[in-house]
C-alpha cells in the first residue's frame, strides 16, 4: 500500500481527499497543521507528500523546503488556490515535483500521484556508478549527488543528479528539451518547462569555476553540454 502524507486545512475538503484515496489502496496521513506536518513526516515516511500552500503556522513551502533537506527523492506535490507563475516557480523552487491549482478532480490527482510514483521508482531502479564521471575541472559522483572540484564539495539535489547525469551520457550532442522534461519531470508542461530552466541556471553556477564547461541553450531544441 502507497503511503501518502496529506496536509491540509480545510476539513471538508480534507475528508474527501482522504476518503477517495483511501478507496484506491492509498495509506493516508492527514495533518491539518503546518507545524505538525514533520512529525508525521519522520513517523510516518511516507511514499509521497501532497501539501497544501497555505497552511496555518508553517506553510507549505516552508515545509517543502524541511521535507527536501531530509529526503531528496520523496516526491512533493503543492495545491494551492493561487494562480501566479512565481508563486508555481517558488514551489519549485521549495522541492516541490509538481503544482495542482484548486479546485482539482480527484481523478487528477491520481493521475498525478502515479505519475510521480512511476517516475520515483524508475530513478530508484537506475544503476548509477559509484565511480567518478570527469567534466572539465570537476568530478561527478552521481551516486552520492556531490560535484568536486578540489577539496570543495557541492551536494546536489536528486533532480539536479538526473539534470546532470543525462547531460553528461549525451556530452557534445543535443539534448532535446522534451526528452528531458518527459523522462525527469513526467511532461512537458509550462510549470514544468519553467521549472527545468531554473535547474539549467542552477547547474550553470554550479559549473562556473571552470570557463570550458557550458551548457549550450539550443533555441527551440534543447542543450548541449560542452567542456
Amino acid at each position: 500500500m502507497i503511503k501518502l502524507l496529506y496536509v491540509e486545512d480545510e476539513p471538508s475538503l480534507a475528508k474527501i481527499v482522504t476518503e477517495t484515496l483511501g478507496s484506491r489502496q492509498f495509506e493516508v496521513r492527514h495533518i491539518g497543521r503546518g507545524d505538525l506536518a514533520m512529525d508525521a513526516f519522520r513517523d510516518f515516511r511516507p511514499d509521497i507528500c501532497v501539501l497544501d500552500v497555505m497552511l496555518p503556522y508553517v506553510d507549505g513551502f516552508s515545509l517543502g523546503k524541511e521535507i527536501r533537506s531530509l529526503d531528496s527523492k520523496v516526491p512533493i506535490i503543492f495545491l494551492t488556490a493561487k494562480s501566479q507563475t512565481e508563486d508555481a516557480l517558488q514551489g519549485f523552487g521549495s522541492g516541490g515535483n509538481d503544482y495542482i491549482r484548486k479546485p482539482f478532480s480527484m481523478e487528477e490527482l491520481i493521475v498525478r500521484i502515479k505519475n510521480l510514483l512511476a517516475l520515483s521508482n524508475q530513478s530508484r531502479n537506475l544503476e548509477v556508478s559509484p565511480e567518478a564521471l570527469s567534466l572539465g575541472r570537476y568530478l561527478f559522483y552521481a551516486g552520492r549527488q556531490e560535484l568536486h572540484l578540489g577539496d570543495s564539495v557541492k551536494r546536489l539535489s536528486h533532480r539536479e543528479t538526473e539534470l546532470l547525469s543525462m547531460l553528461i551520457r549525451q556530452k557534445q550532442e543535443a539534448v532535446l528539451r522534451k526528452t528531458i522534461l518527459d523522462k525527469i519531470w513526467g511532461n512537458d508542461s509550462f510549470f514544468n518547462s519553467r521549472n527545468l530552466d531554473v535547474y539549467i541556471t542552477k547547474l550553470r553556477d554550479y559549473l562556473k569555476e571552470d570557463e570550458k564547461i557550458q551548457i549550450i541553450t539550443l533555441k527551440g531544441v534543447g542543450y548541449r553540454l560542452v567542456d
